[in-house]
This record gives structure tokens, C-alpha cells and sequence, in this order.
């Protein structure tokens, strides 16, 4: 059975298929002019053991922590959100 959920940035990735679940990672981002555009998170999807099946997806916090909350469901992604809270 398909489970489809969107990405930030659009598109659309069928859940069940996703194999890997990488560390979620922040980074600062910059416009083109050099202004400070604050953090953005990223976490890599895999979907596949192939490299080609892999998909970096970049995001605010509230849009990487939905993502992940419909991928593994609610109760596992509130834990991990509470735990980068802590720490």
C-alpha cells in the first residue's frame, strides 16, 4: 500500500518505501546578497541501498519535524523532537 507525503520543497514520496532515515543536520543559510537568513535543517531519505535512490530534503524545523512525524509516525518523531530540545 502507497503512503505519499510531501516534501518542503513539493514533491511527493511514496513513506512506505523509505529504508533510511538519516541524522537531521543544521546548517545557516545566506541569500544571494549574504544576508543572514537564519537555520535550516536538512535530513537524508533513503529509499533504496543505491546512492541514486537517496534524497537530501531541506527545510524549516516545524517542516522536517512534520515530515518525519508522518513518516515514522507521531509518537516516535515527538520523542526525537523533545530529545533535540534537551540537547
Amino acid at each position: 500500500m502507497q503512503r505519499w507525503i510531501k516534501t518542503p520543497d513539493g514533491r511527493f514520496l511514496d513513506a512506505s518505501r523509505i529504508a533510511y532515515v538519516g541524522k537531521v543536520d543544521t546548517f545557516s543559510r545566506f541569500d544571494e546578497e549574504g544576508n543572514d537568513l537564519g537555520l535550516a535543517y536538512s535530513v537524508y531519505l533513503g529509499t533504496d541501498v543505491p546512492r541514486e535512490h537517496h534524497i537530501n530534503i531541506i527545510g524549516t524545523k516545524e517542516e522536517i519535524f512534520t515530515l518525519l512525524r508522518s513518516i515514522l509516525g507521531g509518537s516516535a518523531a515527538a520523542a526525537a523532537e523533545t530529545r533535540s530540545d534537551q540537547g
